[in-house]
């Protein structure tokens, strides 16, 4: 019964829709830089600060609440910033990388724009912060590479002067490092390849010993000390399928009480207050982003804002030292959303910018949570965006795997997808096997699964839409970046009959060559990969028939390859093998290769001329709609 009135919900949803289709709107609406966005405000109250483009490049500006004038503090102009934060009331810490190679190194700069530093003036060195030190104003916990490149070593840098000594050096074995509440290094995380093991200190001037050791296939992630620095709140599925919030018990070793835990989904997310040193509550993602708020203060405040900012999601996103003020960031699947400044003494909510204007939410389309069943019995959560406006009925279609492949689609605005739904195109979007939150099970059922179920549960979606009516079989495309370019190339030539073009955005094509040039900082993850996607020696002719380099002969439908020359976890060498192979066979493939990008287009002016391009070759090959360029133009 619950089967059938899930399928009448669906047909009633997917047979109602609005009588005037939204008009064309400029590509380059959907992938311009936003006004401004990454809003934070200082600890102390007094500033804000945000990312704003400035000669097309993302930088820091800063402005005093109430005043008027606006100071830029950073001066990029070859890439965008990678992020930001505050540190202390008057110094900003940005991090910035490369042409797209991810060595990101670490800056700051005083609030007014003066005593800017390059803190990690390394080459080929990437930093991680350990912890920002909230407490000590000049002071950070960092982590390096410099030593090894395959591991990294923790230090303590002077934010204004650069200076820094090592606090921790990692033995070899060493992935992760986390503090207690005063900013004492004291739990560490290890692998060995396939177990991961936790190491606790009672004091820094203690040596590190084994706390407990799981293999991989078992999640016990440490979140943050209990108050009083004793215990660990974790994040664990040891003995259930959906990972839960625990308290774990370090003088027992074993867990003490279950703080939280869903049915349908894992939750990984605690939320607390610095201040007051009480547990507010978690977040997870159902279809969307869920809360369940314990605290009685922290309740009213979300009571209040839901009242209103009504009908929109809502995420605080920075909040000052004494947390009487916040900034609240307002989403949906229709809009970039708005910021907004929020009293807690006063609940004065102040409106400061709408993130991108340009685009109309009555244009946008609406992004549909969806279910179906695989062949062998799985059920797959994904989404559907129908264009607005047009009868869903023999749709041309985009089919869009994420990529990861270990992570998972969510709802909220996604400007390809909207600008996809926009030329009329369908959009479906799954939560293959694999796809993180949905418990240790449906994880572990994708391994060694590249290419065969995991592939499978794709096509079963382009199967499911096609029955739905939807989807016009003759006229399906795909699209995806990293594991969906890997998936694009895959349903390519796997299924050869079921798609009309693709479009592979950093894509693996050759598992063997991508395993043998992951990043050295992936090393100690290495037999985990191996047993998560396969073996290049045991599992060789698994490997050999999953990667679609091997089969090119089979591709039918036409292709677009995208790549960053500069790629550190999908080579460019991925790409060139796929094109230098087709061309080969006397196939022509489009293929864009941007010098100054890595994985995935951060610099505006490429993400145009990808999406430009894609625009017209899903026109050309689905016929959904385009905007109007000259005949010169389209010819390009």
């Amino acid at each position: 019964m619950k089967k059938i009135l899930t399928a009448i919900l669906i047909l009633i949803t997917f047979t109602t829709f609005a009588q005037t289709e939204a008009p064309l709107i400029p590509m380059k609406d959907f992938f311009r830089n936003p006004e401004k966005r990454s809003f934070q405000i200082s600890p102390d109250g007094e500033y804000l600060a945000w990312m704003q483009p400035w000669k097309t490049r993302m930088n820091v500006h800063i402005q005093k609440i109430g005043e008027d004038e606006i100071v830029r503090v950073t001066n990029a102009t070859e890439r965008d910033l990678a992020g930001y934060f505050w540190k202390g009331d008057n110094r900003i810490v940005y991090f910035q990388d490369s042409k797209g190679d991810e060595n990101y190194r670490l800056y700051a700069v005083n609030k007014d724009g003066s005593n800017p530093k390059d803190l990690t003036p390394f080459e080929k060195v990437r930093v991680g912060i350990v912890d920002p030190l909230e407490e000590i104003p000049d002071q950070m916990l960092i982590q390096l590479n410099k030593r090894d490149a395959r591991i990294f070593d923790v230090y303590r840098i002077n934010v204004d002067t650069g200076e820094m000594e090592m606090v921790a050096e990692n033995p070899g074995n060493i992935t992760g490092w986390m503090t207690d509440h005063d900013g004492k290094l004291r739990i560490a995380t290890t692998t060995d390849g396939v177990n991961t093991g936790i190491l606790y200190r009672e004091s820094e001037a203690d040596e590190f010993k084994e706390l407990v050791t799981t293999n991989f296939k078992e999640t016990l992630q440490p979140l943050f000390f209990t108050f009083d620095n004793k215990n660990l709140y974790m994040a664990s599925n040891i003995g259930r399928d959906k990972t839960a919030i625990v308290e774990y018990d370090i003088a027992k070793k074993k867990e003490a009480k279950v703080l939280y835990e869903h049915p349908e989904v894992d939750v990984t997310n605690l939320i607390y207050s610095k201040k007051r040193k009480v547990l507010i509550g978690v977040s997870y993602q159902t279809w969307k982003t869920e809360y369940d708020i314990w605290d009685k203060e922290w309740k009213e405040i979300y009571n209040d804002l839901q009242s209103k900012l009504k009908g929109l999601e809502i995420a605080a996103t920075s909040i000052t030292k004494n947390e009487d003020k916040f900034l609240v960031r307002t989403y949906s699947d229709k809009s970039l959303g708005a910021y907004y400044l929020y009293d807690i003494k006063s609940k004065e909510l102040k409106h400061l910018i709408d993130v991108s204007p340009w685009l109309k939410e009555d244009y946008m389309a609406e992004m549909k949570p969806i279910k179906y069943t695989t062949r062998d019995g799985l059920t797959i959560n994904g989404y559907l965006t129908l264009p607005k406006g047009v009868e869903p009925k023999n749709l041309p279609v985009v089919v869009h795997p994420h990529g990861g492949p270990w992570y998972r689609d969510g709802w909220g605005f996604n400007p390809i997808v909207q600008f996809l739904a926009n030329r009329g195109y369908a959009v479906l979007q799954m939560n293959f096997r694999g796809s993180t939150g949905y418990g240790k099970e449906f994880w572990q059922s994708s391994f060694k699964q590249w290419g065969k179920k995991m592939q499978d549960d794709i096509t079963d979606g382009v199967k499911w839409l096609i029955d739905q009516g939807i989807a016009d079989p003759e006229r399906i495309g795909i699209f995806g970046g990293s594991y969906g370019g890997y998936a694009t190339l895959a349903g390519l030539t796997f299924t050869p009959d079921l798609y009309a073009c693709g479009v592979d955005y950093v894509g693996v094509s050759n598992i063997f060559s991508w395993m043998n040039a992951i990043p050295p900082y992936w090393e100690p993850y290495r037999e985990m990969i191996y047993e998560m996607v396969g073996d290049p020696v045991a599992d060789s002719l698994l490997l050999y028939e999953a990667s679609p380099i091997f089969h090119v002969d089979k591709i039918k439908a036409p292709l677009f390859i995208a790549q960053g020359a500069n790629d550190p976890r999908v080579p460019k060498a991925e790409s060139d093998q796929m094109v230098e192979a087709l061309q080969k066979r006397g196939i022509e493939v489009p293929y864009m290769v941007k010098d100054n990008e890595g994985h995935g287009f951060r610099n505006e002016e490429n993400r145009f001329d990808l999406y430009g391009a894609m625009e017209k070759f899903f026109y050309k090959h689905l016929g959904g709609r385009m905007a109007e360029v000259s005949s010169e133009e389209y010819n390009k």
